[in-house]
């Protein structure tokens, strides 16, 4: 029997904060290199492994954390995340010294294994999930923190969301449509709509004042997409209640800018890419230096039991 293909796409960031802020501290090599960001994501990864079987893996990577052209349309996204900016005009993200210094090993550790890594210019890993799951021709797991990756979910093309954020990546929620509707009421095809309304302070994203996710939930249930809740909101005979239709009419300049930036690009400039699991160590010699500078231990022994990277007879 053929072995069912399904492709697992990484919010990698998203995992390796996971596990830097999960994962002791006291947790370092021999030389004092912080090591916890480092190991808990290899034990993620040997984790999701296990969990989903995928036979096809992408670490989708942030080239831009806060991309120029979303920048250009709300000045606020992600401004609170922003620690300085280099004297070549670079904005440098608010990211804490230890985890800072474990980012290059995270990528070398990856690319030495064979994991491949994706990611496109002045785009974030959310833009190089959505480009990939729309380039997929398999099922798609997407395993993330970021609610906005609900929008992707389609089960006509089997793409879900595995969602570490409530309950971690060992006992992560996965939602397909169904799971998704009960949760937030919304189908997942207007999650997109529902997300702009509500906004996300996480991402300086204001949404429409006055409008929880309830309201939202509830306008994108009543009057479908985010063209017609504002031709609802404009038309003096729909029956939304007034205050609501003043919110979402002075809202107006936000709502011309706002669906271009929560929607998740699927045209992002990923160049060619090979998804396919290696079967073994892509660079043993440099992936046994990191284990051994890193003192990587069960971690690396886990991650390579679990993508069956060991000796072969």
């Amino acid at each position: 029997m053929a072995e069912t293909q399904r492709l697992m796409l990484l919010d990698t960031a998203s995992l390796y904060f996971r596990a830097f802020f999960g994962v002791p501290d006291t947790m370092k090599a021999a030389d004092g290199t912080p090591t916890n960001a480092i190991r808990g994501l290899l034990d993620f990864i040997a984790r999701l492994a296990d969990n989903h079987k995928p036979t096809h893996l992408v670490a989708c990577w942030d080239d831009n954390w806060r991309p120029s052209w979303r920048v250009a349309l709300i000045p606020s996204y992600k401004a609170q995340r922003v620690e300085f900016v280099s004297a070549k005009g670079e904005q440098v993200e608010d990211v804490p010294d230890r985890l800072e210094a474990q980012i290059p090993y995270i990528r070398a550790c990856l690319e030495a294994i064979g994991i491949t890594v994706v990611g496109a210019a002045d785009h974030e890993a959310d833009d190089v999930i959505g480009t990939l799951s729309h380039q997929a021709t398999m099922p798609v797991d997407v395993v993330t923190g970021d609610r906005d990756l609900f929008q992707l979910i389609d089960d006509s093309r089997g793409i879900r969301v595995v969602y570490t954020a409530a309950r971690g990546v060992g006992r992560a929620e996965v939602y397909d449509e169904k799971a998704l509707l009960a949760k937030y009421e919304v189908p997942a095809q207007r999650y997109a709509d529902f997300a702009t309304l509500r906004g996300d302070a996480s991402d300086g994203l204001p949404g429409v004042k006055g409008v929880g996710e309830k309201t939202a939930a509830s306008l994108v249930t009543a009057y479908g997409d985010l063209d017609a809740i504002r031709a609802a909101a404009a038309d003096p005979s729909t029956p939304m209640a007034p205050g609501v239709k003043k919110k979402i009419v002075a809202a107006a300049d936000y709502l011309d800018v706002a669906p271009k930036v929560v929607a998740v690009a699927k045209d992002a400039p990923v160049g060619t890419y090979d998804a396919t699991l290696p079967r073994t160590i892509k660079d043993p010699e440099r992936w046994l230096d990191l284990v051994e500078l890193l003192e990587l231990g069960s971690s690396a022994q886990r991650v390579m039991a679990a993508l069956d990277l060991g000796p072969k007879a």
